[in-house]
C-alpha cells in the first residue's frame, strides 16, 4: 500500500514541472558562476565573422587589403631597419679604438637624431580671395525656388520651383524670358545639354522630361521612376541622363531612345544628389543613410563606399579641374580624391543642414544651409574665409530664409542661389576689397585632418 502511495504522489507532479527541475539540478552541478557569459567556440565565430562580411560587404570585399601579408611586410622591414642600425653602431665602436672618443660620441649622436627626429608637417598658407556680397535679388515664383542651372553660352539660366513652373531668366538683366508649365508637382532638378538645345527636369510627381527650348515644349518622357525624383544631371560625354530620387536608386536613361539603360541599387534611404563625369566613377551619388557611393557603369555595380559622414549628405560638387570633389552634410563637409575616395579633409564650421555645394576653378567652395548661411571656403587649406546670412525679401517669415541650390556662372564670375523666400539671388565679388581690407585671418588646424 506504501509503495502505490508513493507512486500517486509522484503522478501529481505535470512532465513540465519534473523537466524543468531535472534541468534546473543539471544546471546547478555544470554551471558553477551564474553571471558568466556561454563562450562561443572560436570556429563559430570565424564562420560568424565570414558570413557578416560576405552578405554586407560582398561587392567591395575584393578591394581589403591583405592585412596578414601587409603585417608580415611590415615585421619584415622592421627587422632589416634594426639589423641595419645594428651593424652601423658595430662599425662606430670598431672605429672608436682608432678614433677620438668625443668624435665617436658627435657620430653616434647625429645618428640618433636623424632616426628619431623627423620634419613637421607643414600647413600651407591659404590663398586671399575677395569677399563676395550680393548685387541683385530676383522675384517671381510663387513658391519655394528648388534648383537652378545655367545655360552653356552664359546668356540665360532657367530654375525650377514648388509653384510647378520652369522659368527661363536673362543672366545679365535678371529679366523673365519664358515660363514653361508641365509638372504637376515641385520641381527638383534641372539642367541643360551643351550639344542639344535641351532642358532637363525632373520633379516629385516622378515625371522626367526633355524639353525643346527651339519649340518650348515636352518631346520626350522618362517613365519607370517609382517616386519622387530629387536630383538629375547628364553624362559630359555619353548620351545618358542621370536621375535619383526616393526610391533609394539611380537610374541611368539614354537620352534618344527613353530606355532605363541602368538601374543602380545599394542604399538604403533617399538619395539626395547625383553627378556625372567623363572619368570613372563616372557616377557619384549621395544619400539620406549617410553614405557616399562612387558608381563604375561599365561593370553596373558600386565602385567604392563612403560611409565617413554620420548624417545625411544632400549635397556634391566636383572640382572643374582637379580630380577631387566635396561632400556636404550636417556634420561636416568633406573633400575627397578620385577615383576611389581617398580621404582629404574636412572643413567644419558650418553647423547646418547643408543643401547644396558650389565649387569653381578658383579654389572657392561655397556651402548654402537650411537656416540661410553661406560659408566660402579656400579649397586648398580648407580656410573659412566669409561667412555671410540670406536677408528674406520683405513680406517673407524670417524663418523662410533656406538656400536650397546654388552654381557658378560659366565664367565663374557670379553664383546663383535660390531660396525659399520665392526669390533667385545674385552675388558677386568685391572689386575694391584688397588683402589689406580684408586681411587673412587664419590659424592651422590639425583637427581638420581626421577623417569623422
Amino acid at each position: 500500500m506504501a509503495e502505490v502511495q508513493e507512486a500517486q504522489e509522484v503522478q501529481k507532479l505535470s512532465t513540465h514541472t519534473v523537466v524543468f527541475r531535472n534541468m534546473k539540478r543539471t544546471h546547478e552541478m555544470f554551471v558553477s558562476d551564474y553571471s558568466s557569459a556561454i563562450s562561443t567556440p572560436e570556429e563559430i565565430m570565424q564562420q560568424s565573422k565570414r558570413l557578416k562580411s560576405r552578405s554586407q560587404y560582398g561587392p567591395v570585399l575584393h578591394m581589403a587589403p591583405d592585412n596578414n601579408a601587409k603585417k608580415s611586410a611590415d615585421k619584415h622591414a622592421v627587422e632589416v631597419s634594426t639589423e641595419v642600425k645594428t651593424d652601423q653602431t658595430l662599425a662606430l665602436y670598431k672605429e672608436s679604438k682608432k678614433a677620438n672618443s668625443s668624435d665617436v660620441h658627435k657620430s653616434l649622436m647625429n645618428m640618433n637624431t636623424k632616426s628619431l627626429f623627423k620634419k613637421a608637417a607643414v600647413m600651407p598658407k591659404p590663398k586671399w580671395h575677395a569677399p563676395w556680397h550680393l548685387y541683385r535679388v530676383i522675384s517671381g515664383h510663387q513658391g519655394w525656388v528648388r534648383c537652378v542651372s545655367v545655360e552653356p553660352g552664359n546668356e540665360w539660366f532657367a530654375t525650377g520651383s514648388s509653384d510647378r513652373t520652369i522659368k527661363i531668366w536673362e543672366l545679365g538683366s535678371g529679366k523673365l524670358k519664358l515660363t514653361l508649365t508641365g509638372h504637376i508637382s515641385t520641381v527638383r532638378g534641372l539642367v541643360v545639354s551643351p550639344r542639344n538645345p535641351y532642358l532637363f527636369s525632373c520633379g516629385e510627381d516622378k515625371l522626367v522630361k526633355c524639353w525643346d527650348l527651339e519649340h518650348n515644349k515636352v518631346i520626350r518622357h522618362y517613365h519607370g521612376t517609382l517616386s519622387a525624383c530629387y536630383g538629375i544631371d547628364l553624362h559630359p560625354t555619353l548620351d545618358y541622363l542621370a536621375t535619383c530620387g526616393r526610391d533609394s536608386a539611380a537610374r541611368i536613361w539614354d537620352v534618344r531612345t527613353k530606355a532605363n539603360v541602368m538601374t543602380l541599387t545599394g542604399h538604403s534611404n533617399t538619395i539626395a544628389s547625383i553627378k556625372c563625369q567623363s572619368a570613372n566613377p563616372e557616377v557619384i551619388t549621395s544619400s539620406h543613410d549617410c553614405q557616399v557611393r562612387l558608381w563604375d557603369l561599365a561593370a553596373g555595380k558600386t565602385r567604392v563606399v563612403l560611409t565617413n559622414h554620420k548624417k545625411s549628405v544632400r549635397a556634391l560638387a566636383l572640382h572643374p579641374t582637379q580630380y577631387t570633389f566635396a561632400s556636404g552634410a550636417p556634420d561636416n563637409i568633406k573633400q575627397w580624391r578620385f577615383p576611389d575616395g581617398n580621404f582629404i579633409q574636412n572643413l567644419s564650421g558650418h553647423n547646418a543642414i547643408v543643401n547644396c555645394l558650389a565649387l569653381n576653378s578658383d579654389n572657392v567652395l561655397v556651402s548654402g544651409a537650411d537656416n540661410g548661411t553661406m560659408h566660402f571656403w579656400d579649397w586648398r587649406t580648407g580656410y573659412n574665409f566669409q561667412r555671410t546670412k540670406s536677408i528674406v525679401q520683405p513680406g517673407s517669415l524670417d524663418s523662410e530664409n533656406g538656400i536650397f541650390s546654388m552654381c557658378f556662372d560659366k565664367t565663374e564670375t557670379r553664383l546663383i542661389t535660390t531660396e525659399a523666400d520665392k526669390t533667385i539671388k545674385l552675388y558677386k565679388q568685391d572689386d575694391e576689397a584688397t588683402e589689406d581690407s580684408h586681411p587673412i585671418n587664419w590659424k592651422p588646424d590639425i583637427q581638420r585632418r581626421k577623417r569623422f
